[in-house]
């Protein structure tokens, strides 16, 4: 009994000492911070401090030996001049990395994905001024005849460690995304009276809130989210539309209330209207009159692309559909997120892998985001500035019925009355049918 109870004993021990190893490590430059990444055969115990003179950030790591080859990493665009490494205390790793200058550190472990396993990622967040992609003073494009563009910012979601969904042939989430948000981004830069601002440029992570940031940095008249969708099975396909729901925007009113450095931040873009120096109830109702506001637009806008992507591709759902995702919960600026398509359906992750599908879908999008913001131009812009002075006055356009539609909901979109359409069309009764095209007044 001892004996077997000693070999038990032993082999646990040997469990415990069996080291993990450091099997590869990536570099990840961002505008803001430069995420490394160390894959590690399981889960690792690690400690960091950072030493100045010159600067430099310590890692150790518990029980674990190297067999990646770190000379071999490319530091370009990153804060990091060397990664040095040596074992330490018989059984433990520590990892240096030399500093061009100093940095602030972050560190956590990640559990395996899709894609990768075990992984300690270390962020060093640069706090030299040059964050967010460069965006610290607001985007203007006002012209002195009140002829301002329209600020639509995209995000590419996903990025860098973060793969999103990845499709039966491997193709991943985060670059077919970013490739369709540049692709719109081009598209909007070429309307006049529209100015694009890209989230992200290249293949690095950016937090959800600080998404959001860049649309406020930026004076942003919409925010668009471009990601793919995904699903268990491979049978769920077609595009969807996001916005808030009230659900989401009653928990965000709650979190800017809660968070005193928001009650200086701007509600409603101009600057017209702060929560400085209001008290709790005054803020709580300007704060949900600023959310309600921008959901509603983003319901409008959002309907508005849905049924352009409905003339170009299936769609999964007939309306727009409602979510609390982090992403849409800006209190003033219009915001809504696109699923392309499902990655996990084989027919749609080809479509999506295919320069002309996303150019196909990307144009969609900027029709829908032309078409509603033709309707309802903010005050200041270039399109306002037509609509008042009557340019395309007595033109007649057409919409085409899409399934969910009612009369009601056309005429609310383009700013006119049922009985309008009605008279418009010849109509006996509010009633329409799926793909029936009505013809719109221009008021």
């Amino acid at each position: 009994m001892r004996i077997a109870l000693c070999l038990l004993l032993a082999l646990a021990a040997s469990i415990v000492h069996a080291a993990t190893k450091v099997e590869g490590v990536r570099i990840w430059p961002a505008p803001d911070h430069t995420r490394l990444v160390l894959d590690t055969a399981g889960k690792v115990e690690h400690n960091m401090f950072s030493l100045s003179s010159p600067s430099r950030l310590v890692i150790d790591l518990k029980n674990t030996t190297k067999r990646a080859d770190f000379s071999k990493v490319d530091l370009s665009g990153s804060p990091i001049n060397r990664i040095r490494s040596a074992p330490r205390n018989g059984n433990d790793l520590r990892v240096v990395l030399d500093l061009k200058t100093d940095i602030k550190p972050r560190s956590f472990v990640l559990e395996p994905n899709q894609q990768y396993g075990h992984r300690l990622v270390v962020d060093l967040i640069d706090e030299s001024g040059t964050r967010l992609d460069k965006a610290a003073s607001p985007t203007v494009t006002q012209n002195s005849a009140g002829k301002r563009d329209i600020i639509v910012v995209i995000d590419a979601g996903h990025g860098g460690e973060d793969p999103g969904a990845i499709g039966p042939r491997g193709t991943r989430e985060k670059d077919v995304v970013l490739k369709m948000a540049k692709t719109l981004a081009e598209l909007v830069n070429k309307q006049p009276g529209f100015t694009a601002k890209l989230t992200r440029t290249g293949d690095y992570y950016i937090g959800l809130r600080n998404r959001t940031i860049l649309a406020r940095k930026h004076n942003a008249d919409l925010f668009v989210s471009v990601h793919a969708d995904a699903f268990r099975t491979p049978q769920p396909s077609g595009a969807s539309v996001f916005a808030l729901s009230q659900r989401g925007a009653t928990s965000e009113t709650a979190r800017w209330l809660a968070q005193s450095e928001n009650r200086s931040d701007l509600i409603g873009g101009a600057g017209a209207l702060s929560l400085e120096g209001r008290d709790e109830m005054l803020a709580g109702v300007l704060l949900d009159l600023s959310m309600t506001a921008s959901i509603n637009a983003s319901l409008g806008v959002g309907s508005s692309v849905l049924g352009q992507l409905g003339s170009v591709a299936k769609l999964h759902k007939p309306g727009v559909e409602q979510a609390a995702f982090a992403v849409l919960k800006s209190p003033d600026i219009p915001s809504i997120l696109v699923e392309a398509g499902f990655i996990s359906n084989p027919k749609e992750e080809k479509n999506l892998s295919s320069a002309w599908y996303r150019e196909k879908l990307a144009k969609a999008m900027m029709g829908g985001i032309h078409d509603y913001f033709r309707r309802s131009p903010p005050p200041g812009t270039l399109l306002a500035w037509q609509k008042e002075n009557g340019k395309g006055k007595g033109r007649v356009g057409q919409y085409r019925i899409q399934r969910g539609d009612t009369l009601s909901g056309v005429a609310r979109e383009n700013q006119t009355t049922v009985s309008e359409l009605m008279r418009f069309n010849g109509m006996n009764d509010d009633r329409v049918m799926v793909g029936q095209t009505i013809r719109i007044p221009s008021s």
